[in-house]
């Protein structure tokens, strides 16, 4: 599936809110922060593909 763009909304704990921003939707991703590059951070634009997340 994919490829789907995200930007980090907020970062809580171990955790990061993700919020698709190819498409119109309210609905946050909630994904454990060791799936995500290491130098994700709030307002990182990320890319999802093969299951993969890489910063933009």
């Amino acid at each position: 599936m994919g490829p789907f763009e995200y930007i980090v909304t907020r970062i809580d704990g171990d955790y990061a809110h993700l919020k698709r921003t190819d498409i119109d939707s309210d609905d946050d991703l909630l994904v454990a922060r060791a799936l995500l590059p290491f130098e994700t951070d709030e307002g990182t634009r990320l890319l999802y593909e093969c299951g993969l997340y890489t910063v933009l």
